[in-house]
Formats: C-alpha cells, structure tokens, sequence
C-alpha cells in the first residue's frame, strides 16, 4: 500500500538515502529509476539530459556516443531528443529515462513504478530488455501495484506493511497476502 516504505527501501538500496536504523550493502553498478525525471535538468535536451545522468552514473562521454544510438532507439521519441525535456510528457519522460537506465552496464536494476506511465508496447519492450538484464546476471528490483507484473515477471517477492517485511517469497503468495 502507499506509505508502506516501499520507495525508501528503493532509495536506500541506490545509496540515495540513508537508513535511519541498520545498514544496506550492494555490490556492483546500480542503474535506478526511482522518480520520473529525476536527474534530469528540464531546461536541458534530452539528448543532455542522457550525457549528464551517464556522467552521474560513471560513464564516460566515450561510452555514452557508443551507446547513444541504442538509448535514441529505446526512447523511441523521435526528434523531440533535442527539445528541453521541461516539455516532454510524462511517457515520453520515463522513455528516456529507463531508456538511459536500461542500456548501462548494471549489476542491480531499481526501478519505482515508472513503467506505469508508458504505454502496453513501450511495456512489453521494456520487460523484454529486463529479462535480457536479469538473464545476462542482473538484479532488477521493482514496485508494482500491477500484480499480473508480479505473477509473470518476478522470481520473488517482497510485500510491506509500515515499513516492515510483511511477505517474502513466492509472487502468488505475495500476492494473497497482499
């Protein structure tokens, strides 16, 4: 449910927030989605705003033009790349954003409910692009209030409730519990 601590346990795990009580510990690069737009300078372009959250996340502006391409193609918003992103919507935002997210090396994948605001196809690419990260040895950690998400995407899951582990296990479980 909302205010069960979900987003903060995200925010910790990405190192953007500290636990007030207890430690987290990850090992590995860590690509995070964790609020629409969040990194991104709405004054710049979006092709900007892809350099800068790269350069935040460690890469080189070598590896970014190496990767560009495939981030452009991902996004799928066409000429609007060199637009300021304070007038993208909010699909076209969480394209780009997951798009970055999703063509960096990461060992853990973190994404806050942000593929919620894209389309069923945008969707389905963006589930097929994480299964590829999962398969190649990733971690993807994500909510989700889409329970048939759960049920086809997820291994296990996780259920909160004030802040605490409620459920861990099974996806169905979870989900009756829930």
């Amino acid at each position: 449910r909302n205010g069960s601590g979900k987003s903060t346990l995200l925010q910790i795990i990405a190192g953007t927030l500290a636990p007030t009580l207890g430690q987290a510990q990850s090992r590995g690069r860590i690509a995070a989605l964790l609020e629409l737009g969040s990194g991104f300078n709405p004054e710049f372009s979006g092709r900007d705003n892809v350099y800068l959250n790269c350069a935040i996340l460690g890469m080189s502006r070598k590896e970014v033009d190496e990767r560009m391409d495939g981030i452009l193609a991902f996004a799928d918003i066409g000429d609007f790349v060199d637009e300021p992103v304070k007038t993208y919507s909010s699909g076209m935002m969480v394209r780009l954003a997951f798009a970055v997210q999703a063509n960096i090396d990461a060992d853990i994948v973190i994404i806050d409910e942000a593929l919620a605001v894209g389309d069923v196809f945008f969707a389905q690419k963006c589930f097929a692009r994480l299964r590829a990260l999962v398969d190649g040895g990733a971690a993807v950690i994500f909510v989700t209030h889409d329970m048939s998400t759960v049920t086809q995407f997820c291994r296990s899951a996780l259920v909160l409730h004030h802040g605490r582990e409620f459920f861990r296990g099974d996806p169905v479980t979870a989900i009756r519990r829930y």
